[in-house]
């Protein structure tokens, strides 16, 4: 499960003005800015370490980790990162989005596909193992989301796939999407050859470097998250 030991996230509100003035003095004072929304409550503009943040993103469940959060003035509640943005050339985080989130209640989240083993197409028939799918949106209770979902690919032939229906699956999580989607399979050289042949190439669209929100009432301070877009 992502229920995780790590420390309390504390967090103390922000007053006044969420402008990029604001923002940059939050991140001076060593701390960033970010929004804490969900659990049918107003969204509240706060401050956080991001060293603790940096570990949660970093640990085995990773932006699925839920913790304890504390807002200062007021009851701790569970919650977890549901968007986070860096800055481009340092790396540093600018701003994070925290979720409250009610542990009876289903929810969906994306978890990471781990392939486990050596395919025999890899291993005695020339092929080559192809990770298609990395990550797999599920639904269940918070208590029972996984950090990763293992899937054993030794047995895997030359042409052989591995579909999100060979997952594991039990009665404590709901598969979303198409389950005859492609998580990985084995294919030829030469058929990797011709595929890379057959590709025009095009100006390559620019990346966001950030998660997508996930509830409508993180706009409220949405003046932080424009501010660091900027950075």
């Amino acid at each position: 499960m992502a229920t995780s030991t790590i420390e309390a996230v504390v967090a103390t509100p922000r007053e006044g003005k969420f402008n990029k003035n604001a923002a940059r003095r939050v991140r001076v004072s060593g701390k960033i800015p970010a929004v804490v929304y969900g659990a049918g409550q107003d969204a509240v503009a706060v401050a956080v370490d991001p060293r603790v943040i940096t570990k949660i993103l970093h640990s085995d469940s990773g932006h699925n980790t839920i913790f304890d959060l504390n807002v200062e003035g007021s009851a701790v509640v569970k919650a977890m990162i549901v968007d986070w943005q860096h800055e481009p050339i340092k790396g540093a985080l600018l701003h994070i989005d925290l979720k409250r989130i009610a542990m009876d209640k289903m929810m969906t989240v994306s978890v990471p596909i781990q392939l486990v083993g050596t395919p025999v197409g890899v291993k005695s028939q020339g092929g080559i193992l192809e990770h298609v799918m990395r990550e797999v949106e599920i639904e269940c209770l918070p208590n029972d989301i996984p950090s990763h979902l293992d899937v054993d690919v030794s047995g895997l032939e030359l042409h052989g796939v591995i579909h999100v229906s060979d997952l594991p699956h039990s009665g404590s999580i709901k598969f979303l999407g198409d389950e005859h989607a492609t998580v990985a399979h084995v294919t030829s050289i030469k058929e990797e050859v011709v595929a890379a042949d057959a590709v025009v190439a095009a100006p390559a669209e620019p990346e966001v470097a950030k998660k997508g929100k996930t509830d409508a009432a993180a706009a409220a301070p949405a003046a932080d998250a424009k501010d660091a877009k900027k950075k």
